[in-house]
């Protein structure tokens, strides 16, 4: 008996119909689609924990779903918020101490030492359309400095502007969240019985999507906040702003190669020549060995479900997804290149009969 389903012309009119009905479904929730993803993503990674809670009242799964978003915003979210005041406020009084190490001479004092004077020589020797000065560095240093500074005070402004619609936001992601936790079984079931592959494809399917939201995001986003954090402690140790340079390693280590020595190699330079040199050192080593090292053992391992997919694949996924999609592309990019990963996969399975003839012929 032959499994191949037969289409009748009303099928058809039916399927242009469906499609028609999912994009205009699409179309309405446009506007919330980041609230929506994060729900489903973060449903992904509580999921453990909510299953814990799940055995322990059984019968109860409204509360249980509550408990689960409650823990959530208790652990996670209203210690970001104070974080990110705390950051802010650290940026714009770090912004404050540079205008005036500028205006107090010091940044003309550090542009006279002989190494920086010899490499601006250089630069103009080996750049000779370029004009490098120190006068014209200095007016570099005062503009970034009174120019940070208003625009972390912009960014704040933005942030408590835009409170209402982060309000919206964040409740909507709740929402979705509850349900997607309380029903999960059926949603799960539901796709399977809705998708028109065979049951191993769907579980390939859906297992991929889970092992990407789980590895490829909670490993980039783990390791960037660990290196973070380690990098904060060192440059509160050498005695510069913690909080705020280690949330700039959080953003620099996102970028392949440099990552947070982005951030610790200048600061390390700046000690050498302003004579701090065991400082330097310190941070030198701190950085190499501790900040670097997160980035060797740690992403690995949390990374271990992507090991098939290419570094540079996910590397493309990240900064395509933030080009397109802002912040969430960092979630939406190993998404969707992990589907598509898997689905040529399942492409190359079957129809690996024909591809081999084709290879062959």
């Amino acid at each position: 008996m032959s499994n191949q389903v037969k289409i009748e012309p009303g099928h058809w009119v039916l399927i242009v119909f469906l499609l028609l009905a999912l994009y205009a479904s699409y179309l309405l929730i446009a506007p919330y689609i980041g609230p929506v993803v994060l729900a489903f993503v973060l449903s992904l990674l509580c999921f453990p924990v909510h299953q814990k809670i799940v055995q322990k009242i059984p019968d109860k799964p409204n509360l249980a779903s509550t408990i689960t978003c409650t823990l959530l915003v208790l652990v996670i979210l209203i210690p970001a918020a104070l974080v990110l005041m705390a950051i802010v406020q650290q940026g714009i009084t770090f912004a404050k101490q540079s205008y005036q190490w500028v205006e107090q001479g010091k940044a003309e004092d550090l542009l006279q030492q002989p190494v920086v004077k010899n490499t601006i020589d250089r630069l103009n020797e080996f750049l000779p359309n370029s004009d490098f000065s120190i006068d014209g560095i200095i007016d570099k240093f005062t503009e970034f400095a009174s120019g940070f500074s208003k625009e972390l005070l912009d960014i704040s402004t933005k942030i408590v502007g835009d409170v209402t619609g982060m309000i919206i936001s964040f409740f909507l992601m709740l929402f979705v969240l509850f349900f997607l936790l309380r029903d999960h079984k059926k949603i799960i079931e539901g796709l399977y019985w809705i998708l028109p592959l065979a049951r191993s494809q769907e579980e390939k399917l859906l297992t991929e999507a889970n092992t990407v939201a789980r590895s490829a995001v909670l490993g980039t986003f783990l390791t960037a906040l660990a290196q973070g954090a380690a990098g904060g402690i060192g440059m509160a140790i050498v005695g510069m702003p913690g909080l705020f340079w280690g949330t700039m390693m959080v953003f620099a280590s996102l970028i392949p190669v440099v990552g947070a020595a982005l951030i610790w190699v200048p600061a390390s330079l700046y000690l050498i020549l302003t004579g701090d040199w065991p400082w330097a050192l310190f941070l030198i080593f701190w950085g190499a060995v501790v900040v670097g090292s997160i980035d060797n053992f740690l992403r690995p391992v949390l990374m271990q479900g992507t090991s098939n997919m290419s570094t540079l694949f996910l590397f493309l996924s990240l900064i395509g997804g933030l080009q397109l999609f802002g912040i969430i592309g960092l979630i939406y990019g190993p998404i969707i290149f992990g589907l598509t990963h898997v689905l040529i996969k399942l492409y190359t399975l079957e129809f690996q009969e024909f591809l081999e003839k084709q290879d062959k012929s």
